[in-house]
């Protein structure tokens, strides 16, 4: 090799700045631009696929996001519908309450007062055992005084046997008029006592417990006029 031909191919790999530069040939260059068409062509796909893979999650918190909401709207009917039975079972609990209350209370006063009625029947016997023996005591003569013993015995033992089942008189001759209790059936001047006091009874009044049966019969008083304290021998009452 001459010095000259040495000196070209010396010359060929140095650059112009005086660095080694080697001349690219074309099946190098086509290389070069198929790397570089691969790589973007790489790059576009990845920025694709990142583009639909941020394009699904976004559907994918959508769907979450109303699978959610539909739950929440689920839970609160469900916890109306909670609420509204809680509601009803309350009223129901009250109702029931009341219902024994009162199926209480009326057992309890069918025990005090259920034998009402047959008290009330028997009264009108025990009157007439009354009017009986005023009557024998004071006509009758020896000869039916048994009998008449007889007829007051039967008649305190109906007497013990209603008081053992709460029936009581109610007591009027000397009290004040009571028209809870007492039904006045006159009056009668009286300066002795004060007014409405209770001269005479004229059928006993009965109660059971608390519960009155019948209420009695009376005469009471009232205050008398000038003209019958005079007639009577007194003089008026002042007040």
């Amino acid at each position: 090799m001459s010095d000259e031909t040495h000196g070209n191919s010396q010359h060929d790999l140095e650059d112009g700045e005086g660095g080694p530069k080697i001349a690219a040939s074309d099946e190098m260059e086509a290389a070069l631009q198929e790397a570089i068409a691969s790589s973007e062509k790489r790059e576009a796909a990845e920025k694709a696929g990142a583009g639909g893979a941020s394009s699904a999650d976004k559907m994918t918190i959508e769907l979450l996001s109303q699978e959610l909401q539909d739950l929440k709207g689920l839970h609160e009917e469900k916890l109306a519908e909670i609420a509204e039975k809680e509601d009803a079972y309350l009223r129901l609990q009250a109702e029931f309450e009341n219902f024994r209350r009162r199926s209480l209370k009326e057992k309890q006063e069918s025990l005090k007062f259920g034998h009402q009625n047959l008290v009330k029947d028997l009264l009108s016997a025990v009157d007439n055992l009354e009017r009986a023996l005023e009557h024998g005591a004071q006509n009758a003569g020896a000869e039916v005084q048994g009998i008449l013993d007889g007829v007051e015995l039967v008649y305190r033992e109906i007497l013990g046997t209603l008081a053992k089942h709460a029936v009581q008189e109610i007591q009027a001759e000397g009290q004040v008029f009571d028209p809870a209790v007492h039904e006045a059936m006159g009056q009668i001047p009286n300066g002795a006592v004060p007014p409405n006091t209770v001269l005479q009874v004229l059928q006993k009044g009965y109660v059971i417990h608390d519960r009155m049966i019948r209420p009695s019969r009376v005469i009471v008083s009232r205050e008398p006029t000038a003209e019958e304290a005079a007639a009577a021998g007194g003089a008026p009452t002042q007040d």
